[in-house]
């Protein structure tokens, strides 16, 4: 077993319900196993400002309970630079930091190997809202959203309904769409929109008519904000509201769900996988292993090497460069494959049964 005098614990990027239970379960573990723990606050630019607090059990009592993160967040493009890594490296040494916990998304997990490249082992966690990272099946954050986008959404259908319209309602989710896809198939919109699968407009438009001239009054499209803007550079939303009023004649509203599902309490799934992901995180450096990402695979948590799965992401979104992959075996590079082809093909199925089912 590894022996560590203290750890540190930081968020970065996006902050995402369930973090503070990140926070938590690590801090607790890692006490229990006679560590000292200190928070780094503002993510890795904190870790630059050595602003640094410690955690004891007081300190992470009943902040399982909160959205956002306690150890609050930002980005730090200063850190990629090496006078940003020096700095990280001497307050890391200045206060006794043997190896580093960081949850977020992809951008944190690139920092995590950095410091394990210099000596700080460290450990990934994935906290995003927008379920975007290949290598797990699931990341902190995601159901909480849903559920927020899901009020919002049978909110909105109330309204929609005493007016006869419709309402296309835009969620957050960058490149991925699976917010916009769980969160329509779970309020039965009539027309889904994601950068993953083409988007009929003509036929979405049909939908909606047809419905009306069924007799249903609320209407309700949804829509991701990775959706690539039109001609002009007009966001794909909007224009799709016009597009229904001009065409269809049916009076539609936009809505934009925005920053509003990154905050909110997490629900019980995201506080016990966060949980869950945090004690194997601690588990995992006491076995002297880093360089690692916590995952849910086929209903387990389950490491991954964070090198393969920031590649894998990068298959998956098409953003492979030259020499990617030299580094990895024929093996590897056929598993890689094989879950960028899973993670469409469930992607698509979704999509087909949402379709199939919506009119």
């Amino acid at each position: 077993m590894a022996k560590f005098r203290k750890i540190g614990v930081l968020s970065s990027g996006g902050d995402a319900p369930g973090m503070n239970a990140a926070i938590r379960s690590v801090t607790r573990k890692a006490l229990q196993s006679g560590i000292e723990v200190m928070g780094i606050r503002g993510g890795y630019e904190g870790l630059l400002n050595g602003d640094l607090v410690k955690l004891d059990t007081h300190a992470v009592s009943q902040i399982i309970t909160h959205g956002g993160t306690v150890l609050y967040s930002s980005r730090s493009p200063r850190f990629k630079t090496p006078e940003g890594m020096n700095l990280a490296l001497k307050t890391c040494e200045d206060n006794e930091i043997d190896a580093i916990v960081a949850i977020g998304g992809d951008g944190t997990f690139r920092g995590a190997t950095d410091l394990t490249n210099h000596g700080i082992p460290s450990i990934g966690i994935p906290g995003t809202i927008d379920n975007d990272i290949t290598a797990t099946e699931y990341t902190i954050g995601f159901d909480t959203a849903m559920n927020t986008v899901l009020g919002m959404i049978d909110a909105l259908r109330e309204t929609c309904e005493s007016h006869n319209r419709c309402n296309v309602i835009e969620v957050m989710g960058r490149d991925c769409g699976m917010i916009a896809l769980y969160s329509g198939i779970s309020t039965g919109a009539l027309a889904i929109a994601i950068p993953e699968i083409p988007f009929d407009e003509k036929y979405a438009i049909e939908k909606l008519i047809a419905a009306r001239m069924q007799g249903k009054r609320g209407l309700i499209a949804v829509t991701s904000e990775g959706m690539k803007p039109v001609e002009g550079g007009k966001n794909y939303s909007e224009y799709f509201v016009e597009q229904i009023e001009s065409i269809s004649g049916i009076e539609t509203r936009f809505a934009r769900c925005g920053h509003i599902i990154r905050g909110g309490a997490p629900t019980i799934r995201d506080r016990v996988m966060a949980t869950e992901m945090g004690y194997e995180a601690v588990n995992e450096l006491l076995a002297g292993k880093s360089n690692e990402v916590i995952c849910y695979i086929d209903g387990k948590i389950k490491p991954v090497d964070i090198n393969y799965a920031l590649i894998l992401d990068r298959m998956y979104k098409n953003k492979l460069v030259d020499g990617d992959l030299d580094k990895f075996t024929a093996d590897d590079i056929a598993k890689m494959r094989e879950t960028c082809s899973h993670r469409s093909a469930m992607i698509r199925h979704m999509y087909q049964m949402a379709m199939d089912i919506s009119f």
